[in-house]
């Protein structure tokens, strides 16, 4: 029987990643926005958290006694992303090495590459997915491994690489004649090259660079076993969290700013008009919330959820630009200025249509 009701120490998660995210990021989200560069301090300051260390088991340097819970792993992304996203996919991007190689890693890549990603200072982490062509899906990559000898060699081009330029490991997700392959490729590998930093419409304290594979020659090590869309599934799950934290933020704040503004003298959420939006952002919110906690709990319960991780970032990735727009529409000529975060949350959830494997759960 499915229960999404969080058990002691997720409710103690959740609060705490929310209050933090409130209370640090978002004050820091228009700087990171317009400088494009994210506070150390605030990088330090999530990393003190343990948001990272707690995904892995004490016998590779982490806090946790099992393998990451997805459903947590979800939590735990949507109270960041109410704060900021940019920031939050900054924090969270070790993740991207770390659940790589947690779920589909031997014991060897495990025991070589968690301890990194575990120290007492951050360090950030990276991944190659999305390819800069129309109609592209992950299924259907155009970048491709193939093996030469005891080695593999990797061609392709991918972008939105998350930090790729300052990451040690950078996880190439490459087709092969066997499905998708997922390569764990060490910085400076001869054959890959990181690209200038991209310029987004949002995310734009976010470093994320296009990324070239030339002849990229890797070991048979290299590759991380399994079956590499298991990994893709759990990034849509906390890409779809991601979705509703930016929703929920967007939500509030247009709550908060109709009860306060006056229109001929009432407040404006006194309106039909303003308090049917509000309601409308309030229940898509809420519904997306409930198929990410459906999608996130098969995963944990050893399903592959293809369905129910499908319907979820999809709706959630609509659901996002639908809400973040009211949440414009709501402020009036308010929504368009940037004394108000509103624009920057919608310019941010414009990229849910088009991100995969950013982060993970």
């Amino acid at each position: 029987m499915i229960d999404f009701e969080l058990d002691e120490e997720q409710q103690l998660i959740k609060e705490t990643v929310t209050s933090f995210a409130v209370d640090q990021l978002r004050p820091a989200a228009r700087e990171a926005d317009e400088t494009g560069r994210i506070p150390e301090s605030i990088v330090k300051a999530a990393w003190e958290l343990g948001l990272v260390q707690g995904s892995v088991p004490e016998s590779y340097g982490g806090y946790a006694a099992a393998n990451p819970s997805a459903v947590t792993g979800a939590i735990v992304a949507e109270g960041l992303a109410e704060g900021d996203l940019s920031i939050a996919l900054h924090v969270l991007s070790p993740r991207l090495v770390v659940d790589a190689v947690l779920q589909l890693g031997s014991d060897e890549q495990k025991k070589a590459v968690l301890p990194l990603y575990v120290g007492d200072k951050f360090t950030p982490g990276s991944a190659a997915v999305v390819e800069p062509w129309l109609g592209f899906h992950f299924t259907k990559m155009r970048t491709r491994a193939r093996r030469d000898g005891g080695d593999w060699i990797i061609d392709g081009t991918k972008c939105h690489a998350v930090l790729a330029k300052s990451a040690p490991h950078v996880v190439v997700y490459a087709a092969t004649d066997d499905g998708i392959g997922a390569f764990l490729v060490p910085a400076g590998t001869a054959g890959m090259t990181i690209g200038e930093r991209e310029k987004n419409l949002g995310l734009r304290g976010l470093e994320t660079y296009e990324i070239q594979l030339e002849g990229c020659r890797v070991p048979a090590s290299a590759r991380l076993g399994g079956d590499a869309t298991s990994m893709l599934r759990r990034s849509r799950v906390a890409q779809s969290a991601m979705a509703v934290g930016v929703a929920k933020a967007s939500l509030d704040y247009a709550i908060a700013y109709a009860k306060d503004r006056d229109a001929f003298g009432v407040k404006i959420a006194q309106k039909q008009a303003i308090a049917f939006m509000i309601a409308d952002m309030a229940t898509e919110t809420e519904a997306a919330r409930l198929l990410n906690f459906e999608a996130a709990w098969n995963l944990d319960q050893g399903a592959d959820g293809a369905r129910e991780v499908a319907i979820s970032h999809r709706y959630s990735a609509d659901m996002a630009m639908a809400v973040t727009d009211n949440g414009l529409q709501v402020l009036g000529g308010h929504g368009f200025i940037r004394d108000h975060p509103v624009e920057m949350w919608a310019r941010n959830a414009r990229g849910f249509a088009i991100f995969e494997g950013i982060t993970s759960v």
